[in-house]
């Protein structure tokens, strides 16, 4: 009787099976889309950050400001005229658009596009440069723009300068890349004839030479040693996007490492906690 019983439920399970398989639709798999692999993918948020975050410009202004209060309570007597250093690139404009093009159409820096990219003129200013520079101007400090565009932008970067309405923006106070990229060449040909009171970059090299060719362990020791400087003398402004930290520091000053390298060292460089 038992074994009649058990076989009456196995037939209707079966057939219940059978029903519910034969009255559930037919769902075909959608085969998985993968994503194509991005080499500046890495570099979305932080291009992000400088075109939308609130907090950028926070931290412009709070630079800007900086510098103005060392104008304003500066007591030191020269014999030399004074004058200010700046870099161009992310500290008096922003080329956060060149760098959101190299996103969109996936590729590294190259010259050619840089080159193409100023030739707009069309870069803005880094927030509260044009009102900092204009106060400097008017306390009869004089400002020397020294930056490693290419010599060959001259003409370009000069107009994107003067159409901002930022002082000096002239030949005789705009120092660009000829031999090297290092600055303190053009650096000395300012302190030959002025009393320098502030450096104003993005990059520590725009400062002192000491930082130059330094990997990121050296870079945060000499950060340490000269850290009474800065707020006084030096002046930084929030670049995420590029510069030694990533070139000289994550990448080891090596630009042979193919994407995949490069995707590798940026993982190995994390700290985690796990």
């Amino acid at each position: 009787m038992k074994l009649r019983n058990m076989k009456k439920s196995l037939l209707f399970l079966s057939l219940l099976v059978t029903v519910l398989s034969c009255s559930a639709p037919n769902k075909q798999e959608r085969p998985v889309e993968k994503v194509k692999d991005s080499i500046r993918e890495h570099s979305v948020l932080s291009v992000l950050w400088q075109q939308h975050a609130a907090e950028y410009r926070a931290l412009c202004h709070q630079a800007f400001n900086m510098a103005r209060w060392n104008i304003e309570i500066r007591k030191e007597l020269s014999d030399k005229p004074f004058a200010i250093i700046a870099d161009i690139d992310e500290t008096v404009l922003d080329n956060s658009p060149y760098n959101g093009m190299l996103i969109i159409q996936d590729i590294e820096f190259d010259k050619n596009d840089w080159i193409e990219w100023g030739k707009l003129e069309s870069a803005e200013a880094v927030p509260g440069a044009v009102a900092f520079f204009n106060f400097a101007d008017s306390m009869g400090i004089e400002v020397f723009y020294i930056s490693n565009r290419y010599d060959v932008q001259r003409a370009e970067t000069l107009s994107n300068l003067r159409k901002l309405n930022l002082p000096n923006a002239d030949s005789n106070h705009v120092f660009l890349k000829t031999r090297t990229s290092a600055k303190q060449e053009r650096r000395d040909r300012v302190l030959a004839d002025y009393e320098v009171l502030m450096y104003l970059g993005d990059n520590l090299s725009d400062f002192s030479s000491v930082f130059d060719n330094q990997n990121n362990s050296k870079r945060n020791e000499l950060v340490e040693e000269l850290k009474a400087s800065f707020g006084s003398t030096f002046i930084v402004f929030p670049n995420a996007m590029y510069g030694d930290w990533e070139s000289r520091g994550i990448y080891e000053s090596n630009r042979d490492w193919t994407d995949q390298q490069r995707d590798s060292i940026r993982q190995a460089k994390l700290v985690t906690y796990k």
